[in-house]
């Protein structure tokens, strides 16, 4: 966690459910407070640091349609990927997913390089595709894998 300060630190959200959409809510963690009067469990926002952070950040930014936020100055977050809900996955909408995907790391400064982007068919499915990343963080470590995760066209 302090190892990779400059990946900075964030609220840690936990996916509530994925039906239709992902749902995410920000995780919990307890804590058990003693004073001299009694003894009391606290709940807080829990934290997510370093690495475990950029790879939150990187799914909420795929998951995140690009100009959702402009109106909070930030026209460029997010990834063109729900523009191919619909489609048919072909290799040319695999390809499409792909282009989105390294389009959306590009604009993630914590990211030093790419180095994979596999979008590959999800097996029994017609309307699902598996990602797999992996990217080199700034800083000093080794390479960060992100997923597979699946998402759905």
């Amino acid at each position: 966690m302090a190892d990779d300060p400059q990946l900075l630190t964030d609220i840690r959200l936990a996916l509530r459910h994925s039906s239709l959409r992902p749902v995410y809510v920000a995780g919990e963690v307890e804590r058990r407070v003693t004073t001299r009067q009694a003894s009391r469990v606290l709940t807080d926002l829990a934290l997510v640091a370093g690495r475990d952070n950029l790879g939150q950040a990187v799914l909420m930014r795929l998951l995140t349609p690009r100009g959702e936020l402009a109106e909070l100055a930030h026209p460029e977050y997010g990834s063109r990927l729900h523009e191919l809900i619909g489609r048919q996955n072909t290799e040319t909408t695999r390809n499409l997913a792909r282009l989105y995907i390294l389009e959306s790391l590009e604009q993630e400064p914590r990211i030093e390089k790419v180095l994979e982007v596999g979008v590959a068919p999800s097996p029994g499915t017609r309307d699902r595709v598996d990602v797999l990343l992996r990217v080199q963080p700034i800083g000093p470590g080794g390479a960060l894998s992100l997923g597979p995760f699946t998402l759905e066209l």
